[in-house]
């Protein structure tokens, strides 16, 4: 099985959020244990870096957690027939418009969210962590 993993649930698990930070954490460790291959778009890195990098107020510990990210999860490219492919979606959020194409093409089973709202009209099923747990 292969999932993506949105933004929003790997800043739960780096950044302990409360309370999301369990079940983000228990979906991340089950997908790894089924030997699912877990992805985030290559975009949503720099995003992730930036906002660790505003909270941690250091790049160098930024890169150290995004270095332990990449020994878990795999950087999916967003190529330009995404960009073309998110731009033909009717999804409110242009961003998750984006990690959807590339869950498509990479024949994800899952989007795993917590923003199940901005995933409707998604190809691929979002699901929340919680959910995620229950399969």
């Amino acid at each position: 099985m292969t999932i993506v993993l949105d933004t929003n649930v790997i800043l739960d698990i780096l950044q302990k959020r409360e309370p999301f930070f369990a079940d983000s954490y228990k979906a991340l460790r089950k997908a790894i244990e089924a030997e699912s291959d877990c992805l985030i778009s290559a975009t949503a890195a720099t995003d992730i870096f930036y906002v660790l990098r505003k909270a941690l107020q250091s790049s160098e510990k930024a890169k150290g957690h995004i270095e332990q990210l990449s020994q878990l999860i795999t950087f999916a490219d967003v190529q330009g027939v995404d960009i073309h492919t998110a731009l033909m979606r009717s999804m409110p959020d242009f961003e998750d418009a984006v990690v959807d194409a590339v869950a498509e093409r990479n024949g994800a089973s899952y989007i795993v969210t917590r923003n199940i709202k901005d995933f409707a009209g998604s190809s691929v099923q979002a699901i929340t962590p919680t959910d995620f747990l229950k399969k």
